[in-house]
């Protein structure tokens, strides 16, 4: 029988968002925080999933994974809480990347 990710993450294993882009369409990535909510992961373990964790497991704290001075990524803006609807990380509304946003066409928004 399969580990259920809850069971990792509540036994302290950390879990990280990750892809190789092959088990289904380029993307198509964000539908993994619903997935991971499906199988029982507290939304905010999920987002930490995609942000701290990862950058913990790449070796990367000091530069990734959380917005500080200083430190490299990208800003997601969705239309509420996702911690109240997890699905929500699949609207996204803009990227800011380098203090630049990004609408869907990404063209910058002026």
């Amino acid at each position: 029988m399969p580990v259920r990710p809850v069971t990792l993450a509540l036994a302290g294993v950390k879990i990280a968002f990750g892809t190789d882009a092959a088990v289904y369409p380029h993307g198509q990535n964000a539908k993994e925080f619903k997935y991971m909510v499906d199988a029982g992961m507290p939304p905010m373990y999920v987002l930490q999933a995609a942000t701290t964790h990862a950058a913990e497991l790449l070796h990367q704290s000091g530069k990734l994974g959380q917005l500080a001075p200083g430190f490299v990524g990208d800003v997601v803006a969705v239309p509420g809480d996702p911690l109240q609807d997890i699905t929500l990380m699949q609207r996204v509304n803009f990227v800011m990347k380098d203090g630049v946003v990004y609408k869907q066409d990404g063209e910058a928004a002026r």
